[in-house]
């Protein structure tokens, strides 16, 4: 019985996915996307994460440039605090970092939403207007939580950066133009590439998983939480799982 329920979720998950995307995919002809819907989506998911987002990177770039520097500047390997901050940063603790933001804050935040509209038969009354919920609700919110993570992400390695490099003006006196530079000079495009893939898909993750627990909701609103619980846990776990799978594939690929 468990394994015939699970089969069923995983199917009901499948076919939303892809009419998700569908829908997503010719989103200029699709009245019912709402671009009020997806500002606001990126109002909340990006701009009202910066403070937390500017707390984590400044914190993580400033560490990495210490730690490195106690252990390797003596053995005059300097370079290599900014291999390990482009390597340990850019490429993984980044996108990771800020997926686990968005999917405190955003995904719990669409999960209880949707969940919450779906027991007051708000659904049942767009519906009855004519308008997807797919794309009204769903679509919109994707596309916002997507745009906001690719920025977050980028901007999370910004201040890593500048952390960094304030760390090193602290205790090694190094100005700016050299230690960008240096950090310059290990930067490839590849792990630009890699960052943007893992943001993009990060965000299609957090939000797909999130729009379909808080649409799965039947009538209890005792579902609410429970349903969004799974939104977490699923969005963590396929998060570090999808990581783990481009960072490989880059690593296979170079």
């Amino acid at each position: 019985m468990t394994r015939k329920r699970e089969k069923k979720s995983a199917a009901g998950f499948f076919s939303f996915f892809v009419a998700t995307l569908e829908e997503a995919f010719r989103v200029k002809s699709n009245r019912h996307v709402s671009s009020m819907v997806i500002f606001r989506q990126i109002l909340f998911t990006g701009y009202e994460a910066l403070p937390l987002i500017s707390f984590l990177a400044l914190a993580i770039g400033g560490l990495v440039i210490l730690q490195g520097t106690n252990l390797l500047t003596g053995f005059g390997q300097g370079i290599w605090v900014h291999i390990i901050l482009v390597t340990v940063v850019v490429n993984e603790l980044s996108g990771i970092l800020t997926a686990l933001v968005v999917v405190a804050r955003s995904g719990t935040a669409i999960s209880t939403e949707l969940g919450n509209m779906k027991v007051r038969r708000e659904i049942d009354l767009i519906e009855s207007f004519g308008i997807s919920p797919i794309s009204y609700l769903v679509v919109s919110r994707v596309i916002g939580v997507v745009i906001a993570m690719v920025i977050l992400v980028l901007y999370f390695n910004l201040v890593a950066v500048l952390g960094g490099w304030l760390f090193s003006r602290m205790f090694n006196q190094l100005d700016f133009r050299t230690f960008m530079n240096d950090f310059l000079a290990v930067l490839k495009i590849s792990h630009l590439v890699a960052g943007f893939i893992k943001s993009v898909c990060f965000g299609l993750i957090i939000s797909i998983v999130s729009t379909y627990q808080g649409m799965s909701v039947r009538r209890a609103s005792t579902e609410v939480p429970q349903r969004t619980i799974k939104a977490v846990v699923i969005s963590i776990f396929a998060v570090i799982l999808t990581d783990m799978l481009i960072t490989w594939l880059f690593w296979v690929l170079r």
